[in-house]
């Protein structure tokens, strides 16, 4: 804009003194240059410098003070409602706030109230609103960078050949997206699934373009296009310049329509979050570890896992009754499809005679392992739990049911009974009185024994202690029962434990 505005100050005294068909021309090449339209560039040129227009005279206002808020109590009785429904309320309202004695309007402003039209009280509340609204956060949705890229919905799809990609991020941020972590970078084919993933240390698009340059070189077919979400990573200059030189179709999904990516979205939970956990990773010991884990799992994840895939869905009523193909690996899937070629074929086949699931799958239980050490607020496990020799691992794979979870990115950490006292024992100075206590009468109840250690020691025990008391009182209890049906001294111990630093003497 600054431009034309300086070309129109060059041209404009030249044309103004101009004869009739030098203005012609002068115009005719103005109008080529700016591209305006043939009367807007006649009157940009004909303008001298002082603008002839005379300012409007000011409106007397006509909606005072006391209108205004008189028209903010009504707004918020109507529980702020737009101008178009509050307008048909008003009337009813200041009836019923004026009969049970809430307002006392003067005649002027109820006139005023109830010939205002929906327009008016909608821009004499809009300061209002926003103030009461508070800041809102600008939208960024609709940039001329997003409206240039195709938006594609999850049905604009219609069986594409392999080599077109669904891309997303996976944070791995734990319980919390503050700070820096690590991002794991996702792509699946569409028809076939192959899934490839790699790390990122941090949100960079120059770093993205790179990652994706080097999944490109790990494909076995070429890449054709590349669908992305709104996020500001992938809607920007780099990326849509990379995909440019690159000759790949560059497209996006509906701004929070999360079904229009469902393929890649179902990849992050099935691939990405089922391998490496949802724990927190942080630094560049932990994305190289990340790294070491996708390197493995691509190759298990295409060669040897299989997956279904939607043939069809209809709808009956309420009901939809959804088909899918037979489970298949992405590399089965890519064998069996004609629109790949013969050599793109046999690098897959010599690929995957070469390739072992057992030692694969060894490898990633080891990757997994290693990755667990590097998430924040993990215990470290002992590296002879980690490194397996493959017979060993094989035949572990018999029992290793019996260990609950395998992976050791989602194993939690021990949450058994506990077996120590976490704070003093506050009967174990009268522990030998209660001793006698039971002895003279073993069916005393474990309040009426508390009761009597209230009597002996006025304010020496909390009345929230009395489970305390029962717990100690039955173990005793449990003690004495086994000497008595064993029948033997050495049955029972003289002492028991009761925790780590609890014990009973009988």
């Amino acid at each position: 804009m600054a431009t034309k505005q300086e070309l129109i100050k060059a041209i404009a005294d030249r044309y103004r003194i101009a004869a009739r068909v030098e203005k012609k021309r002068i115009l005719d090449e103005f109008i080529e240059v700016t591209g305006f339209h043939r009367k807007h560039a006649i009157r940009a040129l004909g303008r001298t410098g002082e603008s002839r227009v005379e300012p409007a005279p000011e409106r007397a206002r006509v909606y005072e003070e006391a209108v205004l808020q008189a028209l903010r109590i009504l707004w918020e009785a109507a529980d702020r409602i737009c101008g178009k429904r509050l307008k048909a309320i008003i009337p009813t309202l200041v009836d019923a706030m004026e009969r049970h004695g809430h307002l006392n309007f003067d005649d002027g402003v109820r006139s005023r109230l109830l010939k205002a039209s929906a327009a008016t009280i909608d821009r004499l509340l809009k300061p209002t609103r926003e103030a009461a609204k508070g800041k809102r956060r600008r939208s960024h949705i609709n940039t001329p960078l997003r409206k240039s890229i195709a938006i594609r919905t999850f049905n604009d799809w219609n069986d594409p050949p392999p080599g077109f990609f669904e891309m997303d991020m996976v944070a791995h941020c734990g319980n919390s997206v503050a700070g820096s972590h690590a991002h794991s970078l996702v792509l699946t084919d569409i028809a076939s699934g192959w899934t490839e993933a790699a790390p990122l240390l941090v949100r960079e698009q120059s770093l993205i373009t790179e990652t994706i340059e080097e999944v490109r070189t790990k494909l076995p077919f070429r890449m054709l296009g590349l669908d992305v979400d709104n996020d500001s990573a992938f809607i920007n200059e780099t990326v849509v310049n990379y995909c440019e030189d690159q000759t790949i179709e560059l497209t996006r999904s509906r701004a929070y329509k999360k079904n229009d990516q469902a393929w890649i979205e179902q990849k992050n939970g099935a691939v990405i979050r089922r391998l490496v956990g949802y724990g927190r990773l942080e630094g560049v010991k932990a994305v190289a570890a990340l790294g070491k884990l996708h390197e493995v799992a691509r190759l298990y994840v295409n060669y040897f896992q299989p997956s279904f895939k939607l043939e069809s869905k209809t709808r009956d009523g309420a009901k939809v009754r959804k088909k899918y193909r037979l489970p298949a690996t992405p590399y089965e899937r890519l064998i069996a499809d004609t629109r790949v070629t013969e050599t793109c074929k046999d690098r897959l086949r010599q690929t995957f005679s070469m390739l072992d699931p057992i030692d694969l799958l060894n490898q990633l239980r080891t990757a997994q392992s290693d990755l667990a050490q590097h998430e924040v607020g993990r215990h470290t496990e002992s590296s002879a739990d980690r490194n397996q020799d493959l017979n060993r691992f094989l035949e572990s794979l018999s029992t290793a049911w019996r260990d609950g979870e395998v992976r050791p990115t989602h194993r939690k950490p021990y949450t058994g009974p506990r077996t120590w006292r976490t704070r003093a024992d506050p009967f174990e100075a009268v522990w030998p009185l209660l001793q006698a206590w039971l002895n003279e009468q073993p069916d005393a109840t474990s309040k009426s024994l508390f009761q009597r250690l209230g009597v002996l020691f006025p304010d020496s025990f909390a009345p929230g202690q009395v489970r305390t008391l029962r717990r100690r009182v039955a173990e005793w209890r449990t003690a004495i029962a086994r000497k008595l049906v064993l029948g033997c001294e050495d049955a029972a111990p003289t002492t028991i434990a009761l925790g780590a630093k609890e014990e009973v003497t009988s």
